[in-house]
């Protein structure tokens, strides 16, 4: 089961959710199923404006599934993952800190998802 704590300044507190092994949904229909402000509009990883900063919350390297090819293209034109991270994310597995979250289905892992609440821009 993975674990999911969303924080953002939109939010009075942070929000724990939990998504069953097995379960395809992506961070953004958890969100929207848990009425978490996460901004979105297209929700197919072309426009952007759902981008996630995820962090481990486990001592083991981050997992989820491997970028889309919308979602690499959308990452790069933003300027939300350098070229190492892309590297890394294609070559070694290793996903890359910044993701769209209608694109970023977890896996069986402990993470913390933050957003801005301003579409298209990446939580420093």
């Amino acid at each position: 089961m993975a674990t999911i704590c969303f924080s953002s300044p939109l939010m009075e507190k942070d929000i724990t959710v939990y998504a069953i092994a097995g379960d395809t949904h992506s961070v953004l229909k958890l969100a929207k199923k848990n009425k978490i402000p996460l901004p979105f509009e297209c929700e197919d990883g072309e426009c952007g404006s759902c981008v996630i900063k995820v962090t481990s919350l486990d001592d083991k390297p981050r997992m989820a599934h491997a970028l889309s090819e919308k979602e690499r293209r959308t990452l790069v034109a933003e300027g939300l993952i350098s070229k190492q991270e892309l590297k890394d994310a294609e070559i070694n597995d290793l996903p890359p800190a910044y993701r769209l979250a209608c694109q970023f289905i977890p896996r069986d892992e402990n993470i913390l998802v933050q957003f801005t609440g301003e579409p298209g821009v990446g939580f420093k």
